[in-house]
């Protein structure tokens, strides 16, 4: 599997640095992509990133209210792994990027 980061160049919304597809080149998901990634700027503080997993929104009631597309079946810590990789990419993308500056 690989990560795909494209920037969020427009800074709208604030706080959001970047999209993320993890792209899958083995396996029986040969061929196919995750969307629905997102790279964001923790609020007040400098440096310090979060990653938003895929969901999908819906109403009850007039209230709106969403739920994760990808789960953990049974450890809840397994998205981690996701998370630091996504991260990972994120960061040796802007050290690529300084470069061509």
């Amino acid at each position: 599997m690989t990560v795909k980061i494209t920037p969020n160049d427009k800074g709208n919304p604030a706080g959001k640095l970047a999209d993320a597809e993890l792209h899958f080149v083995e396996g029986p998901l040969d061929g196919l992509k995750l969307i629905g990634f997102s790279v964001w700027e923790r609020r007040g503080s400098s440096g310090s990133r979060n990653v938003t997993f895929p969901a999908r929104q819906y109403t009850v009631n007039g209230e709106r209210r969403s739920y994760a597309l990808l789960r953990p079946v049974v450890d809840t810590t397994a998205q981690n792994k996701i998370r630091d990789l996504i991260l990972e990419a994120f960061h040796d993308f802007e050290e690529r990027a300084a470069l061509t500056r």
